[in-house]
């Protein structure tokens, strides 16, 4: 697996990576065009910025945590990971999260589950109150979403949506199960315009630079 990797300018070691992963669609090179790793380098934190090339196909595979730990995060050496997802990204980064120490995610326009999946889980009154569904071989998603019900902080998930978006019921479903602070909502489609506004804020909020944060 590969990543583009922007390093923290200036003397000194970064403290942490960033970790972005793309949704249909979107490449590696994408994220720099966009200016998510501008945005980074705006706030002068010693963050080193890896945008991973790979497939969405890659994320549902059994594989995809371990190897994007020992192709990706093992050989940048940093004492702290944060991961970013995009639409289907965010499977990837909630993915990897489940099963390797993440100092936080944020997730743009996560698609966290099939329609048919989401509307179980609202007829159910929400994910605090779903109960993982019928009894069945779970999929990726099932179980993902029942991590999420039952450990939505930790680790610290930061949510980005428009308010247009196709998937805007899935995301007010797991915004309903996130402290409000950590949640934004700006006018905006599935689309880049709407991440990079909701990108800003997100790194605002999550304060993902080691040198920056208070908490």
């Amino acid at each position: 697996m590969k990543a583009l990797v922007d390093h923290a300018p200036g003397p000194g070691e970064a403290g942490a990576l960033l970790v972005l992963m793309p949704g249909a669609g979107i490449t590696a090179d994408d994220f720099a065009a966009h200016g998510f790793t501008a945005a980074v380098r705006a706030r002068n934190w010693p963050v080193d910025v890896a945008a991973v090339a790979t497939s969405i196909d890659a994320y549902v595979d059994a594989d995809f945590p371990a190897r994007l730990h020992e192709e990706v995060v093992v050989p940048a050496g940093r004492r702290e990971v944060w991961c970013a997802g995009i639409s289907a990204g965010a499977l990837g980064a909630l993915r990897y999260a489940a099963s390797h120490l993440t100092q936080g995610l944020l997730l743009l326009s996560p698609f966290i589950g099939s329609r048919g999946l989401i509307a179980e889980i609202e007829a159910a009154g929400g994910l605090a109150a779903w109960d993982g569904g019928p009894d069945r071989e779970p999929t990726i998603e099932r179980r993902l979403l029942a991590t999420l019900a039952a450990r939505a902080a930790q680790p610290p998930i930061y949510l980005g949506y428009g308010t247009a978006d196709r998937f805007v019921a899935a995301h007010r479903l797991l915004a309903a199960v996130l402290p409000a602070e950590r949640v934004v909502q700006l006018p905006g489609a599935h689309d880049w315009p709407t991440w990079e506004a909701l990108w800003t804020r997100l790194l605002a909020a999550s304060g993902c630079g080691p040198a920056d944060r208070t908490a």
